[in-house]
């Protein structure tokens, strides 16, 4: 079974994985055909030491077909769970290890898709099922005025969503994002360092609630608290790259405001509900889905995925070249 290493910071080889892959229980295993680059993956890429699942790996060492958790494919062995052999499953690699032919994973955290997507079209329900629920968990937002500050990929989703859910959203990026701002539901999109931003920003500009969506520092953070309005609520999105994070706790007391982060439950249904989601906004799929490189290309891709460029949004890799040769 074949896998992709990862030797150095981007650097990549193929490797051969001898021991078959066999589900446990309450998982399933699953032939994969396309995974997304996550904004997540890119320190583990360039040298950052491992941490999966939120801990650090044991040997500080990535395992073989990691990183990569956004998987779509089909299923090989169902194990005890409700999934036929050959069902089209998108979701989450939960060992990170999604990068191979064959991967075990947690049946809960995969979702049937219909065939009317590719599996590089798929991936995207993964991504779209933490954002929304994400937005879900934020409350009723329609007519609020809200800021996604950071415009990749997931700040994308995060600008839809909102403006899909009725609010008022505008975006801070470094990187010029006015391209694809209307496609994504954003007002307006600010080029500029999110400090000078938030510096800048005037009292009765300040958003009502703002998504930290830049992430693997704490500057930003602390950005998006100097600028949302008093009693407002500031979303970090994704996962820390330390364990702790020093923020300015003074403007959070004195603004009385408040901090929100969290990762995905319920699996299965948010997937499902970001396929009901898609199914109704299809021109999400090339708005998002810039760039598809083959597996034999995983080095240019993930050099692609971490280098934030305009027009440049979610990257996937195929696997499709490993099974045809099968």
């Amino acid at each position: 079974m074949r896998s992709v290493l990862l030797t150095g910071p981007l650097q990549f080889c193929e490797t051969d994985v001898t021991t078959e892959p066999v589900p446990g229980p309450g998982e399933a295993t699953v032939r994969v055909l396309a995974g997304g680059i996550c904004g997540s993956d890119g320190p583990f890429v360039r040298g950052v030491p491992a941490r999966f699942g939120g801990g650090a790996h044991p040997d500080g060492i990535a395992p073989a077909g990691s990183p990569m958790h956004e998987i779509a494919g089909q299923i090989v062995d169902p194990g005890t769970s409700d999934f036929l052999p050959g069902d089209r499953v998108v979701g989450w690699a939960t060992g990170f290890d999604g990068m191979a032919e064959i991967v075990t994973t947690d049946a809960d955290s995969l979702a049937v898709y219909p065939d009317r997507w590719s599996p590089a079209e798929a991936v995207l329900l993964q991504p779209l099922a933490c954002v929304l629920y994400a937005v879900d968990r934020l409350g009723d937002i329609a007519g609020r005025r809200c800021t996604v500050l950071g415009l990749g990929p997931i700040g994308l989703l995060f600008a839809h969503v909102l403006n899909d859910a009725g609010a008022h959203v505008d975006g801070v990026d470094l990187v010029d994002r006015s391209e694809v701002a209307s496609a994504a539901g954003l007002r307006s999109v600010t080029r500029s360092h999110s400090a000078a931003w938030a510096a800048h920003i005037e009292d009765s500009n300040r958003p009502d609630v703002v998504v930290e969506a830049v992430g693997h520092q704490t500057a930003t953070l602390n950005h998006a608290i100097d600028a949302v309005a008093p009693q407002g609520t500031v979303f970090y999105f994704g996962v820390p790259d330390e364990d702790h994070y020093s923020i300015n706790m003074e403007k959070m007391v004195r603004k009385d405001l408040t901090l929100m982060a969290g990762g995905t439950r319920d699996r299965r249904r948010t997937l499902e509900v970001a396929g009901e989601y898609l199914n109704r906004h299809p021109d999400l799929i090339p708005t998002m889905l810039t760039h598809t490189f083959p597996v034999s290309r995983v080095a240019e891709a993930f050099a692609t995925a971490t280098t934030p460029s305009t027009g440049r949004h979610k990257v996937v890799i195929t696997m499709t070249e490993w099974h045809a040769e099968s």
